[in-house]
């Protein structure tokens, strides 16, 4: 039977792709909900060629759901993804709340599907948007010849803060672009507009911020190996949607470019555009809106006896975000992995 499906977090910025995922893939389900907070309640919302009403985010909404399709901030994550596991549904997480959490799997279906077989708390973590480009790219090429380490440095979109940065990041432009000041700064922590801000997050420990710190965890968690070093730098840059990341990775074996090249194209998920002289190479404008993650500039790192470079790029709201919790969701389908009733 197809499972009951209630959206959380359902007019915010993922939200809404979210639903448009949801449709475009035509995600077998049997009812459907959507849930917001206080201000959006109340609104209508269309969802393949129905009217829905936004309900509130409560206990009672929660009974007889099946999957939940969660994207709240952290802080509310922590207190209605238990509310509708206690209720017996499987939540699906787009908040950081759980992810580090040793009983929350962390699932890019690509690299670690097998995780959802356990769900002791009845919540599955999605990933950060920077990591799971990253380790879609990286897992065929760490089960060809083993990763050792991985530098990264991303070059990371607006939109990863929300649908408020962009509004910021387009006010900025305009201002700039009819010569009027441009207006205070409110989401990005500095003006991006004609800038890159490599300081775009919290700080966490040792002067990293909060975005590597999650790419370091995130990634040996998803890739079940403790023993991969990551040293990421992470930066914000005036693109409306889609991060991309320069990647070097040293191996534990012998690997050529063109095994790796082989390795990406036959790997799911994954679209190799990596022809430098016709100009075919992953660019942000080219892969909004898609759900692949796009790699090219793949060559020899001379420097080193086993090392590769990549780039790597993807849709940060679709498959760094809302695509990603929908293939979840349709793996617990599809696999009859979901709690019997």
């Amino acid at each position: 039977m197809s499972p009951s499906v209630a959206v959380v977090g359902a007019t915010g910025a993922v939200g809404e792709i979210v639903r448009q995922v949801l449709g475009e893939h035509n995600f077998p389900f049997r009812s459907i909900k959507f849930l917001a907070s206080e201000r959006s309640v109340g609104k209508s919302i269309e969802f393949k060629g129905k009217q829905y009403q936004v309900e509130p985010i409560r206990s009672e909404a929660f009974v007889g759901v099946d999957i939940v399709l969660s994207s709240t901030p952290a802080s509310v994550s922590r207190e209605t993804s238990p509310m509708a596991a206690r209720a017996g549904a499987i939540v699906v997480d787009n908040s950081s709340a759980w992810r580090m959490d040793p009983d929350v799997p962390l699932v890019v279906p690509e690299v670690n599907a097998e995780a959802l077989r356990s769900i002791p708390k009845g919540i599955v973590a999605n990933p950060n948007c920077s990591t799971i480009q990253m380790v879609v790219a990286l897992k065929p090429l760490h089960d060809l010849a083993r990763i050792t380490r991985v530098v990264v440095s991303t070059y990371q979109a607006s939109s990863g803060k929300g649908a408020k940065a962009l509004y910021e990041l387009d006010g900025q432009i305009n201002a700039l672009g009819r010569g009027e000041k441009v207006p205070a700064v409110t989401m990005h922590v500095a003006q991006l507009a004609g800038n890159v801000l490599p300081h775009d997050w919290k700080l966490g420990e040792d002067g990293y911020s909060e975005e590597e710190i999650k790419m370091i965890k995130e990634t040996k968690k998803i890739m079940g190996d403790d023993s991969i070093q990551v040293s990421p730098t992470t930066a914000r840059v005036p693109v409306r949607v889609g991060h991309c990341e320069s990647i070097n990775l040293e191996f534990a074996r012998p690997i050529t470019a063109e095994q790796a090249r082989e390795a990406l194209r036959k790997a799911p998920g994954i679209i190799v555009m990596d022809d430098y002289a016709k100009g075919e190479i992953p660019l942000p404008l080219s892969t909004t809106g898609r759900d692949e993650v796009f790699v090219g500039r793949i060559r020899r790192d001379p420097t080193i006896a086993n090392g590769l470079n990549l780039w790597v790029v993807a849709d940060n709201l679709r498959k760094g975000a809302a695509t990603n919790a929908v293939q979840i969701a349709e793996v617990l389908v599809q696999r009859g992995w979901l709690p019997k009733k």
